[in-house]
């Protein structure tokens, strides 16, 4: 089949080039994640997460979120020739833009913004689009999926995020938020959200997966959910290949239907992969599999990018 546009809601590469370890640009240098490979895999829209390290939290988060989004600018700019940062809707419009890769900027974890609220519109001018509220430790906004026990919904100030996320245009992540947390972001937001790298917990029972019932009001909400390719997310036991993750597409289409669906590869941030998904470039491997289970090409279209691309037109401003 030929290469639908691909959109690929999370990887955790911006964090390699920061640390000076990879160019990102020569697939030589390793690592899961450069543009050349995710050109030849078909991604037209990156969400690069900058992914702030638990050794910076509480006091240095700021200060470690705000180095990784000027790293991506400085990355942006030295291959501004071939990746064009996503703000808003104008922009999504060039996607896919054929000699340059979309990237659309996030943070992963709402410690970067300390307690205060100002700070999401600083986050925002520096050109981040989407937000998760938690990793999987607690912080001033809410609890992650590590704090579960507690069944804490969203505190006063994580409740004021979600309403100024809507107002400035910014997409609400829960993937590592709990499951109190998760039900209270569908409660209070009036956008779409997406849970941007987790699978289905029916098949992998990983506090980070998702029940049915979470994926059908997932659905309800016009969400979408983009399927981690992390082995431990996708199998308890055993050894874990591409049809893992074509398992959980399948689920994942059954329970809360084909429009729901995403692809959120966890790239860089994961230490093993699926067999035959070893980096960007393999994509075309696991829509081969997708149709040959029976997914139409629309189906497919929608799943490989479509259904990232309706929600962020339903987002951004």
């Amino acid at each position: 089949m030929g290469k639908p546009n691909i959109v690929d809601g999370h990887c955790d590469s911006l964090i390699h080039y920061v640390n000076g370890e990879r160019t990102l640009k020569d697939p030589s240098e390793g690592g899961h994640w450069d543009i050349d490979r995710a050109r030849l895999g078909g991604v037209s829209l990156q969400f690069m997460a900058a992914y702030i390290e638990t050794k910076y939290k509480p006091n240095m988060a700021t200060w470690r979120g705000l180095q990784l989004i000027e790293g991506a600018h400085r990355f942006m700019k030295d291959h501004q020739d071939q990746i064009f940062l996503v703000q808003g809707k104008l922009d999504l419009e060039k996607v896919p833009d054929p000699t340059r890769l979309g990237v659309l900027l996030s943070v992963e974890g709402g410690e970067i913004l300390g307690e205060n609220l100002f700070m999401l519109d600083i986050i925002f001018k520096l050109g981040v689009r989407a937000l998760g509220l938690t990793w999987n430790q607690r912080n001033a906004l809410a609890d992650g999926v590590g704090e579960a026990d507690t069944q804490s919904r969203l505190t006063h100030l994580g409740q004021e995020v979600v309403g100024r996320m809507n107002a400035l245009g910014m997409l609400i992540d829960v993937s590592h938020l709990n499951e109190a947390g998760f039900w209270h972001v569908l409660e209070l937001s009036k956008y779409p959200i997406a849970a941007s790298h987790s699978c289905a917990k029916t098949l992998c029972d990983h506090p980070r997966n998702l029940s049915d019932e979470q994926l059908r009001a997932l659905a309800k909400q016009k969400g979408v959910v983009g399927v981690n390719f992390y082995p431990r997310f996708l199998k308890k036991t055993g050894k874990v290949s591409r049809q893992d993750v074509v398992r959980h597409i399948y689920h994942i289409a059954e329970v809360a239907g084909v429009e729901t669906i995403g692809l959120g590869s966890d790239f860089d941030g994961i230490d093993e992969t699926p067999e035959g998904l070893g980096h960007v470039g393999d994509y075309s491997y696991l829509l081969d599999d997708l149709a040959k289970v029976g997914f139409s090409t629309l189906e497919i279209e929608q799943i490989a990018g479509g259904n990232f691309m309706r929600l962020l037109s339903n987002v951004l401003k």
